[in-house]
């Protein structure tokens, strides 16, 4: 079994302050959780697999990524980088990996124009390209592709939300990941809103359904409150990876923690 990565995930917005870290819940209530690239050098240190860097509010603004800001993290990390938000065509794509990034990974722009996908990971490799899928539970079954059994018995299907979760596409999160797969996509990163923040635990029937239906690493994302969340992710859930902000900017928990109880009950970890 390939070793599981523990992925911290910076939030990032632009305010009256510059570039700010920040959390919330379900992605709403937001809170300043510190200065990006401080944050990234930390976790660097603190053993972190993976970083993922996302500027949450480029989307919605309709602006450009902070360039300057990710060249000032990339100089401080050593581990693999992933960046995301407002990243609209290819020319954005080779800016972002240029200012030191080694991955990006798109979720308005792929909804919107799904041949960016297969255009970005033919021209930079598939490897390069991660299809962040942010999705919201969704009753009206007869809206959805593939019905999902929940933890309390009931059923519902995923729906796939753009624009920092502002808006429902009416596209099915499972049949979009197989198609994401389709086009080039080497990673998919799932967010839950149902999860986002709540440090409930990761949304597991989604998690472990798209993980199934596709070929390509999962990322669980949302949700994470202590080390058996963790546990879950990877083992009912079968992510590949896990990830995870606010126990880990509030210092609540420890990567090392969190690594240290996976590997005591035999799941292979990076140290």
């Amino acid at each position: 079994m390939l070793a599981k990565r523990i992925i911290p995930c910076l939030d990032v917005t632009l305010n009256e302050k510059g570039a700010m870290v920040v959390k919330g819940v379900e992605f709403v209530n937001l809170r300043e959780a510190g200065d990006p690239v401080e944050l990234a050098k930390r976790y660097d240190e603190e053993g972190a697999d993976e970083l993922v860097f996302l500027d949450i509010t480029a989307s919605p603004e309709g602006r450009r990524m902070m360039i300057d800001v990710i060249e000032r993290t990339a100089e401080q990390v050593f581990i693999p980088f992933t960046v995301g938000g407002g990243i609209r065509s290819i020319d954005d794509i080779n800016a972002i990996l240029s200012a030191g990034a080694d991955k990006v990974t798109i979720n308005t722009s792929a909804v919107k124009n799904p041949e960016l996908v297969r255009e970005a990971s033919e021209i930079f490799g598939s490897q390069c390209i991660v299809i962040a899928i942010d999705c919201r539970r969704n009753f009206d079954l007869s809206k959805g592709e593939n019905v999902v059994t929940l933890e309390d018995g009931r059923k519902a299907w995923y729906e796939v939300v753009i624009y920092g979760g502002r808006k429902p596409t009416g596209i099915d999160a499972i049949s979009w990941a197989k198609k994401v797969e389709e086009l080039g996509a080497g990673e998919i990163l799932l967010t839950s809103m149902n999860r986002d923040g709540t440090k409930l635990g990761y949304d597991i029937p989604i998690t472990r359904a798209i993980s199934e239906a596709v070929n390509i690493p999962v990322i669980a994302s949302g949700g994470a409150g202590k080390p058996e969340h963790f546990y879950e992710g990877f083992v009912e859930g079968k992510a590949d990876a896990c990830l995870a902000a606010s126990i880990f900017h509030y210092r609540e928990i420890s990567i090392a923690e969190v690594k240290e109880y996976l590997a005591e009950r035999g799941i292979p970890v990076r140290w």
